[in-house]
């Protein structure tokens, strides 16, 4: 599995699990459980959760129970929480909730009413405490995130994690360029846009490969210095299909064909979250 660098050194795996939605539905439970645990099994060792998620931090330490080792934690922290003491409080619950004594990494979910440079603060101290072992923020657009990496403690700021896809290319005009210049690293969640990656590029490009267009469109992602992608999937054979397309070379015929489908920005465009 290839592996992306973070600022302090430390190598993570550049194709992860997502959680959204997750927990919502308690007959899903055992299900979303084997899929995390197959997950883990086939290398995606960074898992995301959120307090936002319902639900899915419970599902999320089900499936690393006797596995801890194994897995990357990423939380997140809502911005109504992120004070200094409602971000520790918040910490708190996301712990016991995973049921572990330390998140490996904590973001803050988006700008709020908050200033950042006080929940950059408290973020320090819980590393300090060892309560986490990283930070970072999320849908931070490119002057958000320059103001944030000026603060006290922001050049410690280890990802952003951002709306990334085909259909979704803005960040790439300022920020993923920027991003990459500071050595922090890009988490892309929705990497396959919740299914509306549509194009025949994407399928003749897969038959070439004996691949699925998901895999085509997910192998585009990988294939790019300072990305993390962190699908979400439920099904067995997506898992399987998700950790095979970290295996998938995509060739400068297949790249310029997707670069002709799906354009990349040629003018700053304001930042796409969901």
């Amino acid at each position: 599995m290839k592996q992306i660098k973070l600022n302090n050194g430390e190598l993570v795996s550049a194709l992860g699990q997502g959680t959204w939605h997750m927990g919502e539905n308690s007959a899903e439970f055992n299900r979303e459980v084997a899929a995390l645990r197959l997950g883990l099994d086939l290398g995606m060792n960074l898992i995301d959760t959120a307090e936002l998620y319902a639900d899915a931090e419970l599902v999320v330490a089900e499936a690393i129970k006797g596995r801890r080792a194994d897995a990357f934690i990423v939380s997140k922290v809502l911005p109504s929480n992120a004070s200094y003491q409602g971000t520790i409080t918040a910490c708190e619950r996301s712990l016991k909730r995973l049921q572990i004594e330390c998140l490996d990494m904590y973001l803050l979910h988006w700008p709020g009413l908050t200033p950042v440079e006080e929940t950059l603060e408290v973020f320090q101290t819980l590393v300090e405490a060892g309560k986490i072992r990283h930070y970072g923020v999320s849908n931070f657009d490119y002057y958000e995130t320059q103001l944030a990496c000026q603060q006290p403690g922001g050049k410690a700021i280890a990802t952003n994690q951002l709306l990334y896809n085909l259909n979704k290319r803005g960040i790439e005009w300022d920020l993923l360029p920027w991003c990459r210049k500071q050595g922090v690293p890009v988490m892309a969640y929705s990497p396959l846009d919740e299914g509306r990656l549509q194009h025949p590029v994407l399928n003749i490009i897969a038959q070439r490969h004996q691949a699925t267009a998901a895999q085509v469109a997910l192998a585009w992602l990988l294939q790019q210095d300072s990305v993390i992608a962190i699908p979400k999937a439920v099904k067995p054979e997506h898992i399987k299909q998700n950790a095979a397309a970290a295996e998938l070379v995509l060739s400068a015929q297949d790249l310029h064909e997707i670069e002709q489908a799906f354009p990349a920005p040629t003018q700053a465009q304001p930042l796409h979250v969901y």
